[in-house]
């Protein structure tokens, strides 16, 4: 769903910085390779989150849910020297493709693949973060709340995807609907969690940028 024209859209890419070379070639195998190519951020989504990352500057980052990698590289530019990036994703037939990728990449050496379930394997990691992106399986975005605030330092941010589900959010929930009724009520429980301020951007399909204070 589009919440702004595509001319629009468009007009907003092409005013921001370009799309990375080999970002662009990741985009355009995804495309060409994967199911589900319009899961990946793309190019104006991840230059607002490459932006952001340079912002916070972090010296850990933690992504939750991987898809082919195009994300973890706009978040990797803004590491620290010496920072690390741990990516959490459950789908195996991706993991080499995604290295492929991140091996070209400057940070491949900074980051860390993890297969699994993300609720077993983030307090395994046993570290703090200054940065963590969630966009993975939608009913299990409180659950990985409740789980990483108490890991982020304070003054780090917590991005939260896909937040506007396709619009649904503004729609009568179908009986069926789970994500969207869980979307709903993750909304309303990131807006009034204490521990943070926050910002729901609708940026493509709704990115919530929250800091914890």
């Amino acid at each position: 769903m589009h919440f702004i024209s595509e001319e629009l859209e468009d007009y907003a890419a092409s005013h921001s910085e370009n799309e990375p070379a080999l970002l662009e070639a990741l985009n355009r195998e995804t495309h060409q390779k994967i199911l589900q190519p319009r899961m990946l951020s793309g190019h104006f989504q991840g230059r607002v989150l490459s932006l952001l990352s340079k912002l916070v500057h972090p010296k850990a980052i933690l992504e939750i849910g991987t898809f082919t990698g195009y994300a973890t590289l706009c978040l990797a530019e803004g590491l620290q020297e010496g920072g690390t990036l741990d990516t959490l994703d459950n789908n195996e037939e991706l993991y080499d493709f995604q290295r492929k990728y991140f091996d070209k990449s400057p940070w491949g050496g900074r980051i860390t693949q993890h297969l699994g379930n993300a609720l077993d394997i983030i307090p395994r990691l046993d570290k703090k973060f200054d940065l963590v992106f969630i966009d993975a399986d939608k009913q299990n975005y409180p659950n990985y709340w409740n789980l990483i605030v108490p890991l982020i330092h304070k003054g780090g941010i917590i991005l939260s995807d896909n937040v506007l589900w396709s619009g649904k959010v503004l729609e009568p929930v179908k009986d069926n609907d789970k994500s969207t009724k869980v979307l709903l009520d993750y909304n309303k429980m990131v807006k009034e969690d204490p521990r943070v301020e926050t910002v729901l951007l609708p940026i493509r399909d709704g990115l919530t940028v929250s800091r914890v204070i």
